[in-house]
């Protein structure tokens, strides 16, 4: 890969957004492989959680690389209906790999330093655990170039903070910083550094790889079907869901490993 690095260890995929000389702006290729490896690392039975993070850049995510947001918005065609019809068309091709890193079957943890600016903001809402540095701060840009943000954090963003306050931000563009992200909502921890930061998310990491894999699977699937439905579908899809579900291998070996006292060893 161009734009991404991947280690899989105990696991954990280890995924770093690489391309530092432009502060991890995101350009075509980088879409297609988010899109490409989100897809991959959900089919991958080795990898049961995984962190992303923005490695030696100076920030965590710059947005989208401005060329490729000015190829979306010129075309060749003199037909309006045509060119319209063609930006719609790679708008949706980029909120693919977005949808991606939601819809993986993996719980995904991102590890925030620096600016997550733009695009930045629209790939971190789509995980599952967001943390970040102190310095770390958040803006969606979009206002400030004239155009509304269209890659998922405005239908996101009003599912983990205040109405009130997503509004403040897409309206302003300002920055929220880390503590202020913390006290709202958007990350769940702040640490002072990037190192240790790295270290306690991967502790998290490794937590959750211990657990039962198809329970942590159905765990996410739910939460996301809870998420965008009534109480009453959550709770009867829920009852079909186990119905179907519940009887499994992990949960006899959950079991066992309780009466014998020792750790249970689950399967992928």
């Amino acid at each position: 890969m161009e734009t991404l690095k991947l280690s899989i260890q105990n696991h954990i995929a280890h995924l770093i957004i690489n391309r530092p000389d432009k502060a991890n702006a995101l350009n075509q290729t980088a879409w297609d492989e988010i899109l490409e490896i989100f897809t991959e690392l959900d089919e991958n039975p080795e990898v049961r959680v995984i962190v992303l993070e923005g490695g030696d850049s100076k920030h965590f995510c710059a947005g989208i690389d401005l060329s490729l947001l000015m190829s979306v918005t010129q075309s060749q065609t003199s037909c309006d209906a045509r060119q319209r019809e063609k930006i719609r068309k790679d708008i949706l091709s980029l909120q693919a790999p977005i949808n991606a890193i939601e819809n993986c079957s993996k719980p995904v943890l991102v590890a925030i330093h620096g600016g997550c600016i733009g695009g930045g903001v629209d790939l971190v809402c789509a995980c599952d655990m967001r943390y970040c540095t102190e310095d770390a701060f958040f803006t969606i840009k979009e206002i400030d170039m004239g155009m509304v943000a269209d890659l998922g954090t405005l239908q996101r963003l009003p599912k983990l903070i205040g109405d009130g306050l997503v509004r403040e931000m897409a309206y302003t563009g300002r920055n929220v910083e880390g503590k202020e992200a913390e006290k709202i909502g958007i990350v769940n921890r702040t640490f002072t550094d990037k190192e240790t930061m790295l270290a306690e998310v991967m502790k998290l990491a490794t937590t959750i790889a211990q657990k039962s894999p198809v329970a942590i699977r159905g765990t996410k699937h739910i939460l996301l079907h809870s998420r965008d439905n009534s109480v009453a579908d959550g709770l009867n899809y829920m009852a079909t869901w186990n119905a179907g579900m519940l009887l499994s291998a992990d949960l006899k070996e959950a079991f066992e490993a309780k009466m014998t006292k020792r750790e249970p060893k689950f399967g992928n």
